[in-house]
């Protein structure tokens, strides 16, 4: 198996998508390790049990199967160590429950998904941590908001709706320079177009629901470590309970399998409609960080791989009475698209994107946000259903 490590370290990301995580050795020659449903596991003595000297001693503290999907995701990640939760949500709440503690000061970025804003400005508070929010693209800049008690920042890049990139290097430099963590949400790019860990970030999180599913039918979180910060989120996550289940853990493991082929087909699909939509006299702007107009598209072009399948536009409005009304006649005309939250999955989504809650970073002023998630669906059909939409948009 060492042979095969070696190799699959310098092999194509769809070869060790295929690949890593597992030996069909260890089970017998089977593809895919069996699923492990655990809560009691037994000691052969009491000696062992006293020192838990075996490898598994408990169902919430891994099992072959969780750590086959660990183990896939350390080796995409290039992370000493991960752990598994029940959503995306949790893969941030958990890491800032770890690291964070009354009296310290927490930078979060104004981009970020509304759950973790929520979680920051209720929970986070409540245990007395100072919660304050900047600009995506501060950049350096971001070393006037350091203070004495500052622990931790948090990244999201691309930002949430509306996708501004952020400096991840700079800022992970300055970070470090004033001792605090440096944790990334990467649910968009995934390991295949960013890897966090190689730009400086100690933690990133994903949403495994989202493009490790691809089928819209799973809730998990991972979360992954840097060498140094390991041991603190392992024990953070073992004194919390939190863990992911087999099942879950065994489809993940399966989506991986095709997730990078799957990104692909997103975000060759999904540039091919911003570029369309750019174009349009009935789109006000379009929200992609691929698109050379973006503002922050040398950031991407600098650091990622690639983009996912999920972008926003403003649909052009003459007047804010008019924003919602455009939205919800958009929505209501779609016949592929399905409105509902999340992404990453095999189907299109549509939602109008709500952004009250942003403190810097303000909602665009020309028009309503509507956010696509362009899933598999053929090109040709994806553009005559959102020309459905614009059309009885324009009727408003």
């Amino acid at each position: 198996m060492k042979d095969k490590d070696s190799l699959l370290q310098n092999a194509g990301i769809n070869t060790r998508l295929t690949h890593v995580g597992n030996d069909p050795l260890d089970y017998h020659g089977f593809v895919n390790p069996p699923v492990v449903h655990a809560s009691t596991v037994l000691f052969p003595n009491a000696k062992t049990m006293e020192k838990r000297s075996q490898k598994y001693t408990y169902g919430t503290r891994g099992t072959p199967t969780t750590d086959a999907l660990c183990e896939a995701i350390n080796e995409l990640e290039g992370a000493a160590g991960t752990i598994l939760v029940p959503s995306g949500l949790a893969a941030v709440t958990v890491p800032l429950l770890g690291f964070l503690a009354s009296g310290d000061h927490a930078l979060i970025v104004d981009s970020v998904y509304q759950p973790t804003r929520h979680f920051c400005d209720t929970m986070l508070t409540r245990l007395g941590v100072e919660v304050e929010y900047y600009d995506p693209a501060i950049g350096v800049g971001i070393e006037q908001l350091f203070k004495p008690n500052t622990k931790l920042v948090h990244l999201e890049a691309p930002g949430s709706n509306t996708f501004e990139m952020q400096d991840v290097p700079a800022i992970a430099a300055i970070a470090h320079k004033h001792g605090a963590i440096v944790a990334l949400d990467n649910t968009w790019a995934t390991p295949v177009y960013f890897r966090p860990l190689d730009f400086g970030v100690d933690i990133s999180m994903h949403a495994a629901t989202k493009y490790p599913s691809g089928h819209s039918d799973i809730l998990m979180g991972t979360v992954s470590a840097n060498a140094k910060h390991w041991e603190q989120l392992k024990e953070a996550n073992g004194a919390l309970g939190i863990c992911g289940a087999p099942d879950d853990a065994y489809q993940i493991l399966r989506g991986l399998r095709t997730m990078g082929i799957r990104l692909e087909r997103h975000y060759e699909s999904a540039l091919d409609i911003a570029k369309w939509l750019a174009g349009r006299e009935d789109v006000a702007k379009v929200l992609h960080p691929a698109l050379p107009s973006f503002p922050s598209h040398e950031l991407w072009k600098r650091d990622f791989k690639g983009a996912s399948g999920i972008f926003s536009f403003v649909l052009a409005a003459d007047s804010p009475e008019k924003f919602k009304p455009k939205a919800h006649a958009f929505l209501d005309a779609l016949q592929i698209f399905g409105l509902g939250y999340s992404w990453g999955g095999f189907e299109s989504l549509a939602v109008h994107v709500n952004l009250n809650d942003r403190r810097i970073c303000k909602a665009p002023t020309e028009g309503p946000v509507i956010r696509l998630q362009i899933g598999l669906e053929d090109v040709a059909d994806i553009k005559a259903d959102i020309e459905r939409g614009l059309a009885a948009a324009n009727e408003v």
